[in-house]
């Protein structure tokens, strides 16, 4: 089993949730979060442009069988993209195990 974590822009969570959905990744966690990276966004407030390095993003958190890794990571790869400094991260770590709360089940199918 593999944890995929991205990190990616909040205009872009609709289309990496429905292609999630096409590949068939129909369970996963997400936050709003506030990092601080090589973008820096503007905002104009009366007519006065201002810059910060506090960058809204939401984090998926995800975890597929280990045949669900690459069709993941393409899903997000094509439908974060835009070209632009901030489209963001991927992350990609292996799971040793987990289990299902409910029956007490274990392994990879506890996330069907």
């Amino acid at each position: 089993m593999k944890k995929i974590e991205a990190i990616i822009r909040r205009s872009k969570y609709r289309a990496v949730k429905d292609a999630l959905h096409d590949v068939g990744v129909n369970f996963f966690s997400y936050w709003d979060v506030t990092g601080v990276g090589n973008e820096k966004e503007g905002h104009v407030y009366r007519g006065v442009s201002y810059s910060t390095s506090d960058i809204q993003r939401r984090y998926l958190s995800i975890i597929v069988n280990d045949d669900f890794e690459e069709l993941t990571i393409q899903a997000i790869l094509k439908n974060a993209f835009t070209g632009e400094v901030g489209d963001g991260k991927i992350f990609v770590s292996n799971m040793e195990e987990s289990y299902r709360i409910r029956t007490g089940e274990k392994g990879g199918k506890t996330l069907k």
